[in-house]
This record gives C-alpha cells, sequence and structure tokens, in this order.
C-alpha cells in the first residue's frame, strides 16, 4: 500500500496519514521496539500495550483532530535490541513509513542512536523505558533534543532513588557493583550510583565489570565476596540477573541484591526464583498502589493478554496517550506542531503517575517506587518523589 501525504482541505492542513482498507485517512504512529534480541520480553510488553491503547482509541471512534475524527495505525518494527537496527528502523519508519511521530526504542542502546535518526529528521519520538539521559540530550552542545522525549524518569533520579534507599532504608554504609560495560544504560547506572552513594557517605568496595553474553562471572562474584559488602547493586538487564545471582549464592554470597527498573519484566521472577527473592529494585509504577486509570488499564490489559501488565506496558501506554494529547492540542497532523505541543505539556496523569514537564527539557518529573521480590511476586516497598 502506498502511502502519501493526505491534503485535508476542510483542516487546511497536510497530514502525515495512511489509509485503512477502504481508503479512509488514519494517523500512522510508529513502534519501534525489542520484539526479537536480548530482551524479547520488553518488546512483547510494548507492542501488547500499543496495541490495546490503538484498539481502545478506535473503538472510541479515534482522535479528534481540529475537529475530524481519525483512527490510529500502528506501523512496528522490530530492532532486534540493537542500536544499528533501531536506527534502521527508525529511518525507515520516518522516511519510507511517513510515520507521524515514534513510540520507542524502549533500551537505551537503542533509543540513543534511535534519538539521533529523530531529531535529525525532525520528527517527534517519545521513548517509554529509555532512562539513560543522553537520550533527550544533543550529543554535541548538551542541550535537550528538540524533538526527542521520554515518558519514565532518568538515571541521574533513580540513583539518588537507590543511594537513599540503601544507605537509610537497608541501612547499609557499603555497597559492591557489577555492570554490563558495553551496555548503556547499566553502564551509566552502575556510574551515577557510585557517585550518589559516595557523596551521600557509603563506601563502594568494588566496582567490576562484564560484557554482553558473557555467562561465567565467578572471577568477578570472587572479588566481591573478599570485600563482603552490605548490598551488591546489579544494574542488569532480567536476562543476566539470574545466572549471576545463582553463580554468587553458590559462591556462598549472601549480601541482598539491589537493581534498577531493567529488572522490571516479571520473567525475572520466573528466570531468577529462591536466588534473588528478598532483592529490591527501583521501578517506574506499582500495581498495589494504582490510582482508578491505572486500576483500568491494568483490568483491560489482564483480560485481553491473560497477564498482569508490567512497567514497559504501562510506560508505553502512557507515551501514547500523551502523544494523543499534543496531536489534540496541536490541532493538525504535522510534525512540529505534534512537537510544539508535546514541549507545552506541563502535567500529564498518567497510568504511571502525574508527568511534569518543564521545557526545553523532554524528561519528565516524576515519582519512582521501590519494590521488593518476595515470594514469587514484586511487593511495594516505598515511594520516591523527585
Amino acid at each position: 500500500m502506498k502511502i502519501l501525504p493526505l491534503a485535508v482541505a476542510a483542516l487546511g492542513i497536510v497530514a502525515w496519514t495512511g489509509c485503512d482498507g477502504g481508503g479512509s485517512p488514519s494517523v500512522k504512529i510508529g513502534l519501534n521496539t525489542e520484539l526479537t534480541g536480548e530482551m524479547p520480553a520488553v518488546g512483547a510488553s510494548s507492542k501488547n500495550a500499543a496495541e490495546l491503547f490503538t484498539s481502545q482509541i478506535n473503538a472510541a471512534g479515534g482522535i479528534d483532530v481540529g475537529g475530524q475524527k481519525l483512527p490510529l495505525k500502528l506501523v512496528i518494527g522490530d530492532n532486534g535490541a540493537k542500536a544499528d537496527q533501531a536506527a534502521a528502523i527508525a529511518q525507515r519508519l520516518i522516511s519510507q513509513d511517513g510515520v507521524l511521530a515514534m513510540i520507542g526504542p524502549d533500551a537505551s542502546a537503542c533509543a540513543i542512536p534511535a534519538s539521533e535518526i529523530a531529531e535529525n529528521l525532525k520528527c517527534p519520538m517519545i521513548s517509554p523505558w529509555s532512562t539513560n539521559p543522553k537520550t533527550t540530550l544533543d550529543s554535541t552542545t548538551g542541550k535537550p533534543k528538540a524533538y526527542v522525549f521520554r515518558a519514565c524518569f532518568t538515571d541521574t533520579f533513580q540513583a539518588g532513588v537507590l543511594a537513599k534507599f540503601v544507605l537509610n532504608n537497608l541501612e547499609a554504609k557499603t555497597a559492591a557493583v557489577l555492570y554490563d560495560v558495553a551496555s548503556e544504560a547499566p553502564n551509566g547506572q552502575a556510574t551515577l550510583f557510585k557517585e550518589t552513594f559516595e557523596a551521600n557517605g557509603g563506601t563502594i568496595v568494588s566496582f567490576e565489570t562484564y560484557t554482553t553474553g558473557d555467562r561465567d562471572f565467578s572471577a568477578q562474584l570472587t572479588k566481591i565476596k573478599a570485600t563482603n559488602p552490605d548490598v551488591i547493586f546489579l544494574p542488569a538487564y532480567y536476562n543476566d540477573v539470574p545466572l549471576i545471582a545463582q553463580q554468587a549464592r553458590r559462591l556462598g554470597i549472601t549480601a541482598p541484591f539491589v537493581g534498577s527498573d531493567a529488572w522490571s519484566s516479571p520473567e525475572i521472577i520466573k528466570l531468577g526464583g529462591a536466588d534473588i527473592d528478598g532483592s529490591y529494585f527501583c521501578n517506574h509504577y506499582s500495581t498495589q498502589i494504582a490510582t482508578p486509570v491505572a486500576q483500568k488499564f491494568v483490568a483491560d490489559y489482564q483480560t485481553k493478554y491473560g497477564q498482569p501488565p508490567d512497567d514497559v506496558a504501562a510506560l508505553t501506554y502512557d507515551a501514547l496517550g500523551l502523544l494523543v494529547e499534543a496531536i489534540k492540542a496541536g490541532g493538525k497532523l504535522d510534525r512540529t506542531a505534534i512537537r510544539d505541543a508535546l514541549s507545552k505539556i506541563e502535567k500529564y496523569d498518567g497510568i504511571t503517575g502525574t508527568m511534569q514537564f518543564q521545557p526545553p527539557s523532554g524528561d519528565p518529573i516524576k515519582s519512582a517506587v521501590v519494590l521488593q521480590i518476595k515470594d514469587g511476586k514484586f511487593v511495594w516497598v516505598a515511594n520516591a518523589q523527585p
């Protein structure tokens, strides 16, 4: 099907649209996500939430654009959890598929290169889950990118939450850190945690690294064991954590693990079992303290997919909600108009809480939660405000 810009005379605008089977115009939104590769559970959650959101919007008649209701059309691209593929998908969605805006990628390693494409092509992009500060910052000037936003908190905020939780709530004085030096988000999270933990009076007794794809962590864990830390900070994705925890426990390490939002997939519980029971991690929301609007989303997601939504799903839903609000406020299907409207959203009440934006930054000011893995479940422990 050939996609063309559609002149909508009644609105006096040029719209980036596709057409459904009957030839009617529709608003095309791209989803750039990790359906295959190292973290397929992330991509599955993002895709599920995006499809749920799309079906609900269309069931309600579509998006009101300057008085005309247009259906939402989702164009999905699999980035394979690889940086080069994420950039290629961004290029394809924006230049070839002609999407009005792009949701994703989720992983920071993918979101950062994709954001460069979006910024250069002047296409609005909202990453649901990328916490690395580089995603929304110009690599040359260090200033905020004009077209790139996120629906989640940043690693800078998360590092403060975790460091203070470890020091104050767990009353730990020393910590060891183990992270993937080749992965963008864990690398940044490890460094920021170390800086924040030490600045608040804690001591990092071991700072160890591994590389993506490694499966033997005995050397690093032996070094960590020798330092006898009160806690071990492990900012790793859900697919790495269980194996590291298993090897640590076999070596006799009993210190509790503390993780970042990269732990948030329920898959970590299935894979980690007793080895990660009692661990803590920072996350974007909890179904246990959900607002009425969040409770409805959880129920709708559970009904459609037979499982509760994780934070990636909730953040994807919020990213699409932000985008649709901007489309309505912009009054026309124009990328620059959408970007301008996004930058002016001062407050948005989403599934993951209230977001406040302060231009020119595309980073929302929002709260976080700390969860514990206990008896095979994610259990809410504490809220953390900005």
